[in-house]
């Protein structure tokens, strides 16, 4: 709705913090009722999921008006293929 109604920063704040809200407090009440084991194959993601979210960071905060630009966001589309590609073809 946020997105919808031009307020961009809004937008992003609620994806952030629902991915926050998603691992700290899901995960961990999650973890606590029963421990969840970290399987190796899992690094590929986790790996993937940190440098998404660095580059995103980085784009917001070093452009113009703290926006990212279609060339930016086509970039973000091309590597979702690649990462999703990766993981049909079974790369990681």
């Amino acid at each position: 709705m946020a997105a919808y109604k031009k307020n961009s920063d809004i937008a992003i704040g609620n994806i952030v913090g629902s991915n926050i809200f998603n691992v700290f407090l899901i995960l961990g009440i999650s973890s606590v009722i029963n421990p969840v084991p970290l399987m190796p194959e899992a690094n590929f993601d986790l790996l993937v999921h940190i440098a998404s979210a660095f580059l995103l960071f980085i784009i917001i905060f070093t452009g113009k008006k703290h926006q990212m630009d279609r060339w930016e966001g086509g970039v973000f589309l091309s590597l979702y293929i690649a990462y999703v590609v990766a993981l049909i073809v079974g790369v990681f």
